[in-house]
């Protein structure tokens, strides 16, 4: 992970650190497959990760989508996603 400013949100990355992958494998929501292909990190009172990310829902000729999956880890506790936006 790419540190930057407190508050300021890095530039996205195609390099997917292995505790970033593990990050997002831990909140991966059921019924659609999502697929990252770029995280931008921002240091707050803990850390807000925004993954780019290729995601199709789980059924015949279902359409892939561009979204953004925004993962909150705060400084004690599990992960969570705060949003998921189609871009």
């Amino acid at each position: 992970m790419e540190t930057g400013r407190t508050g300021g949100w890095t530039p996205y990355s195609t390099t997917i650190s292995k505790e970033a992958m593990d990050l997002f494998n831990k909140t991966k929501p059921i019924g659609v497959n999502y697929t990252p292909l770029a995280v931008a990190t921002q240091v707050v009172n803990g850390t807000n990760y925004r993954f780019f990310c290729n995601s199709h829902v789980v059924y015949p000729d279902a359409p892939n989508d561009a979204v953004i999956t925004q993962i909150y880890q705060p400084l004690n506790g599990d992960p969570h996603i705060t949003s998921i936006t189609k871009v």
